[in-house]
């Protein structure tokens, strides 16, 4: 019986407008493993850009939803669908404000601490038992303000260690697909930028 499909989704908003922000750090992380194991993001269904290929011999799907961060619950619901997989063939990658820039958490359910992309999820599915990968922005000093943080860009200092905290976050779904889930919550659950 073949191995089943693991389906990884990176949250983020479409558009050059939001290219490089800090909401669309679960698209780079996505893009940077599509480009790593050469899996081409060049087919589209329900509102997804997608492609399949293997993570280290491991079959996984890659998605990134072009429905708005707030609608990519039944997105995600009809890939999942189409691809005859569950909820627990499905790992999502997005960013949280809760963490600091820099760190990334792996948790295996839970609810949407007021991040839209991953309420839409837990809408669609009826379920929050869906493992993610957080990877941290960092929160604004003044709450108002939160909005306005998260759809900009990285700032100066931030954006010259993006790349460590992509790779980082990269590392997270390698192991997690590998060695399981219990070994990348405890390879990185304390681990920070070199």
């Amino acid at each position: 019986m073949p191995e089943r499909r693991q389906l990884i989704v990176g949250l983020g908003n479409p558009g050059k407008l939001y290219q490089g922000t800090r909401h669309n750090v679960g698209f780079m992380v996505v893009d940077r493993l599509a480009h790593r194991y050469r899996i081409s993001l060049s087919s589209r269904k329900f509102g997804n850009v997608f492609g399949l290929g293997k993570v280290q011999g491991r079959p996984v799907i890659l998605a990134k939803p072009m429905t708005y961060m707030n609608l990519s619950g039944p997105a995600v619901r009809n890939l999942v669908s189409f691809f005859k997989l569950d909820i627990g063939d499905l790992l999502i990658i997005h960013d949280d404000i809760d963490i600091a820039f820099g760190r990334i958490k792996i948790k295996q359910k839970g609810g949407d601490a007021g991040h839209n992309g991953v309420m839409s999820l837990i809408e669609a599915f009826g379920s929050g038992t869906f493992t993610r990968v957080r990877v941290g922005i960092g929160r604004p000093d003044t709450r108002p303000e939160v909005k306005g943080y998260v759809l900009n860009r990285f700032d100066a200092q931030q954006e010259a260690s993006l790349d460590k905290v992509i790779t980082m976050a990269e590392e997270a779904v390698e192991t997690i697909l590998l060695k399981g889930l219990r070994e990348g919550m405890n390879r990185f659950s304390r681990k920070t930028l070199d």
